[in-house]
């Protein structure tokens, strides 16, 4: 008898939603979780609002100093982003 190998199923469903073109959907889910991520504590407290649309990640904080201190940041951010979801899904962060 052969022994079959044991995949979690979060990782079977993630297979299927993507096999029926459900991939976008899937990126953004991935995209939102990874900014919590990457933007620390400090940042998802402020964060009013966010949504994805055309590779563009719409951010609106309540803090006008931490709108500052994330715009001289949005190159790293990009770049960390894509790095841990592991493709160039993000083009560029808009901070409202």
């Amino acid at each position: 008898m052969s022994k079959k190998k044991e995949v979690p199923l979060k990782k079977v469903i993630n297979q299927l939603l993507r096999a029926y073109g459900y991939n976008d959907m899937l990126d953004e889910i991935d995209l939102m979780k990874a900014y919590d991520e990457v933007v620390g504590v400090m940042f998802v407290k402020h964060t009013v609002k966010k949504f994805y649309k055309n590779r563009i990640l719409f951010v609106q904080l309540d803090s006008a100093v931490l709108k500052q201190e994330m715009s001289y940041m949005k190159t790293t951010l990009v770049l960390k982003i894509n790095q841990m979801l592991g493709k160039q899904i993000l083009k560029d962060i808009i901070i409202k």
